[in-house]
């Protein structure tokens, strides 16, 4: 299985020894008799707020006894001891451990009915503890009665009010005010324990569920034969809040009384009363609100669940025979009980839903409660499993699901993003319904920075693919619209805020607000435009952007301090480093936009991480892939033997061209001079040419400089050397010729060098005879217009002072023309 479950408690180890301990006293045949009974009654009853765990057993004389394991501290502490052979329903103490409310069945295993109460069946008891004093009874009824205290949030705040909820199964609950005092110095007494005030919460309810860590309290009122969810928020200040009430379109036919985290229902479990309708409710500090809800099933061929994302507006609903996947939890998650299956909480906004080989207990920091054996496990997602699943996975859905199950984990030690990463560089062409290296970069990227802000979720994509179309094998589902609005929120504080805040967006703001590079695209090809075509933006507007750009390679440059094989970073590569910049620029404003009252500096800094891990990543994967072909830098000089491991390398460069291209996303400064030069040394010169005319690879300064040096004038490269320099753009062409010593490239020259001068020349009418004396060639054609151009250099220069054209003049055209006219007549 997928999840994996660490120890954090065990009962038997945890508790046992230390009941035996305290038993070792007496004689070895007590003792005995002490272990015996001690193992078959010792079973967990609850967990309170702050983690302590409360459990009970039988000692050897049949009594009921209640202790506490302290999770801080590791010790276990009596709390007390009933001298009465009762069954415990429930159990929960107050956070000072001076109060204890426990319920009790009233039977014995033999029928004997119990004396504390005469005439009820259940009993609900309210004992000083701090030291032992005075019992009370809040209850004496016919049906079952859970308890369970409030928690201060800031628990050094010691109240000297206590409050106690009670579950009845007569379908209400109720919250008693305990006022507390001290006597004769540490002894805790309750002040007017004869009347106890009390608040009347919820009538006619079907469903409970106690969420500890937040201190909230859902529930399902039936009226009028609709379901309305309701959820009640407590408060440190004693008062509490309704926060919402919602109705439910779900089928509750079957669901008889049914609570969730009061403790395990071990009555309830023994009459199978599992057997209906499910529901849970899962939140988390983005201001998400799941509900996880499977209706009742007679059928065991496949099983239904929906799980309503209504801080999204929309649910999912799935149908899945159990024999479709891995469905046995051995290692499993934060959970909640049903009758075969279990929806499991992964954090993160992460739900799974398994079939447990027993019933499991949610609670907070990722833990989860086995009831049957009493373990509590902290709850991990099992990487190596997941791994091992991806290596072997055939189906693109299943590749998609491990891929992102692991990339969720990044945050955690020990990820393993090298193997992902090699996994990546061998399959890159194996997935068909979308595209694996922009699912891994946009993946990637979002879980790097998921952890920085709440909303990220809602602002910066986490997947490539918008909607999934493609069938998954053994499993049905489909995504409905919630109908608007879905509920009114009340309360404006905390997690309720941006809840509600989540409820806004998606009732006003469709579609959503995930950034993507439109604007970037846009603005990206105006400003290479422009430069081709001798436009300039203002100065200002261009450095702001290249400066954002050098900001991100300084924070890619500090990523790792190994020697990296392929040399990145080491051209200046304008074009990336505008585009870079402006999606730091859009990125930044669209978070700005959106993320009020964040800091700016600290939206800022997580842009340049976004930006910079993208880019690692890309390095990651080409560098990976040098490795495996045990490349060696020499490839990049072009005199070089092509291999098999170019051909490889090279591929890969293209598919993350491709993928970036697509979704107008940087690449590393000196990616495209060595998919140039790679491509020199893997295609003939008719692909080459092809895959140059189309846009695939760009001659960059750096690669076609590398190329006029590294290669003779052999026929061969003279037609490759050729076909570059005519299709560079005329500011590369114009360096890049007097790299070339050949009568081709000065030919070229002097063209450029003639359209130059040309570009604006106008007739007059001269008064001079040719001077013939001064030409080394009596061709007065040649001479005539070698005449005017020296004109011409003579008044440019006094002009503009002709900088940067090295030696090209009159007489370096004048001999180009002559040595060209003596090739193409052939003497």
């Amino acid at each position: 299985m997928a999840l994996r479950l660490v120890t954090h408690f065990d009962v038997l180890e945890d508790v046992l020894p230390s009941l035996l301990t305290q038993a070792a006293t007496t004689d070895e045949g007590d003792r005995a008799g002490v272990l015996e009974t001690t193992y078959g009654s010792l079973r967990v009853l609850n967990i309170e707020r702050n983690g302590n765990i409360i459990y009970t057993y039988k000692d050897n004389k049949g009594n009921a006894v209640f202790g506490l394991y302290d999770c801080q501290t590791r010790q276990n502490e009596h709390l007390y001891t009933f001298e009465k052979d009762m069954q415990a329903v429930s159990c929960s103490v107050n956070s000072e451990r001076t109060v204890l409310a426990a319920s009790f069945i009233q039977y014995t295993t033999e029928g004997v009915k119990n004396d504390l109460q005469p005439g009820s069946k259940c009993l609900t008891l309210l004992v000083e503890i701090h030291p032992v004093n005075n019992v009370k009874v809040l209850k004496a009824v016919d049906s079952c009665v859970w308890v369970q205290f409030l928690y201060p949030q800031a628990e050094s705040h010691l109240l000297p009010q206590n409050h106690l909820l009670l579950i009845s199964e007569e379908k209400y609950i109720e919250r008693f005010h305990i006022q507390i005092t001290r006597e004769d110095g540490d002894r805790v007494v309750i002040r007017n324990s004869s009347h106890l005030p009390r608040d009347r919460l919820a009538e006619d309810f079907v469903w409970a569920q106690w969420d500890l860590s937040e201190q909230r309290l859902y529930y399902i009122e039936l009226k009028e034969s609709r379901s309305i969810l309701k959820c009640i928020q407590f408060r440190a200040d004693e008062s509490f809040n309704l926060m919402f009430e919602m109705p439910l379109d779900i089928t509750l036919t079957g669901l008889r009384f049914k609570l969730v985290n009061f403790g395990y229902d071990y009555r309830q479990d023994r009459e199978k009363l599992c057997n209906q309708p499910s529901l849970c409710i899962f939140t988390n500090h983005t201001g998400s609100l799941c509900m996880c809800y499977s209706p009742k099933s007679d059928s065991r061929e496949e099983i239904t669940y929906s799980v309503f994302y209504l801080h999204k507006g929309y649910r999912k609903i799935f149908t899945a025979a159990p024999g479709s996947a891995d469905s046995q939890v051995t290692n499993g998650a934060d959970s909640q009980v049903t009758d075969g299956i279990a929806f499991l909480n992964l954090g993160n906004n992460k739900i799974a839903a398994v079939l447990p080989p027993s019933p499991l207990q949610s609670l907070p920091g990722s833990l989860v409660l086995d009831c049957y054996s009493g373990k509590v496990y902290r709850v991990t997602l099992d990487q190596s499993y997941l791994l091992r699943f991806l290596w072997n996975a055939h189906l693109d859905c299943e590749r998609m699901a491990a891929l992102h199950c692991i990339l969720s984990c990044s945050q955690d030690p020990g990820f393993p993003e090298e193997q992902i990463i090699q996994w990546i560089s061998e399959h890159v062409s194996a997935c068909h319904s979308f595209d694996l290296i922009q699912e891994f970069l946009i993946a990637s990227s979002y879980w790097s920075v998921y952890a920085e802000l709440d909303d990220m979720g809602m602002l910066l994509q986490y997947s490539s693919v918008l909607t999934w179309n493609t069938e998954i094998p053994g499993i049905k589902f489909t995504t409905e619209e919630l109908p608007l609005p879905l509920m009114k929120v009340y309360g404006l504080k905390g997690y309720w805020a941006k809840l509600n805040s989540n409820l806004e967006y998606i009732k006003y703001t469709k579609p959503h607000l995930h950034y993507h590079n439109s604007v970037v695209r846009r603005e990206w090809h105006n400003l290479i435009s422009e430069e081709r075509t001798g436009k300039r933006r203002s100065t200002m507007y261009v450095r702001n952007i290249l400066e954002n750009a050098m900001k991100v390679i300084a924070s890619m440059e500090t990523r790792t301090l190994e020697p990296r094989l392929i040399p990145f970073l080491q051209e200046e590569d304008r074009h990336q480093r505008l585009l870079m910049g402006l999606m730091v620029s859009e990125l930044r404003d669209h978070l700005l936009r959106h993320l009020q009252g964040v800091e700016k500096k600290k939206i800022e800094q997580m842009v340049l991480d976004y930006i910079s891990k993208l880019l690692d990543l890309i390095w990651c994967l080409l560098e990976t892939s040098w490795r495996k072909h045990s490349m060696h830098p020499l490839v990049l000089h072009l005199n070089s033997h092509c291999s098999a491991a170019d051909f490889e390398v090279f591929h890969l460069m293209t598919r993350i061209l491709d993928a970036a291209s697509s979704l107008c996303l940087p690449l590393p400064p000196g990616f495209h001079s060595l998919h140039t030069i790679l491509g020199v040394h893997c295609l003939p010169l008719y692909s080459l040419l092809h895959y140059i005319d189309n846009g695939v690879l760009l001659l960059t300064e750096t690669a076609v400089t590398r190329l006029m040096k590294d290669l003779d004038n052999s026929e061969k490269n003279e037609q490759l050397k050729f076909s570059i320099i005519v299709r560079l753009p005329p500011l590369i062409g114009q360096k890049v010729c007097r790299l070339w010593d050949h009568p081709m490239s000065s030919n070229i020259i002097s063209r450029n060098h003639v359209a130059r001068l040309l570009k604006n020349y106008r007739k007059e009418p001269r008064n001079s005879m040719i001077d013939k004396s001064s030409f080394p060639v009596e061709f007065l054609p040649l001479n005539y217009f070698i005449e005017i151009l020296m004109g011409l250099e003579s008044s440019n220069q006094a002009l503009y002072g002709f900088e940067g054209h090295d030696n090209v003049d009159a007489e370096f055209v004048e001999e180009a023309a002559l040595k060209h006219t003596t090739m193409l007549l052939g003497l």
